[in-house]
């Protein structure tokens, strides 16, 4: 009985290595192949519209961009 439990705890635990560390590198391929967006994409996006963005209109939308991810 106690064996049984035993086992059972040890696996859950080595499950949970194995889980931390296969979500841990598919993240790291994930955000290798699509990277976080940054003030240049921004720039980019927006003279891609039309728009010439000055400095401050950029730190706005990133600023945006930081209060939706939380």
């Amino acid at each position: 009985m106690l064996h049984d439990i035993l086992l059972v705890v040890i696996g859950l635990i080595i499950g949970l290595v194995i889980g931390f560390l296969g979500a841990r590198h598919f993240m790291k391929s994930y955000f290798k192949k699509n990277p976080p967006i940054n003030e240049q994409m921004i720039t980019t996006l927006m003279t891609s519209m039309g728009r010439k963005p000055n400095s401050k209109q950029v730190k706005q939308v990133m600023a945006q961009m930081n209060r939706m991810n939380k």
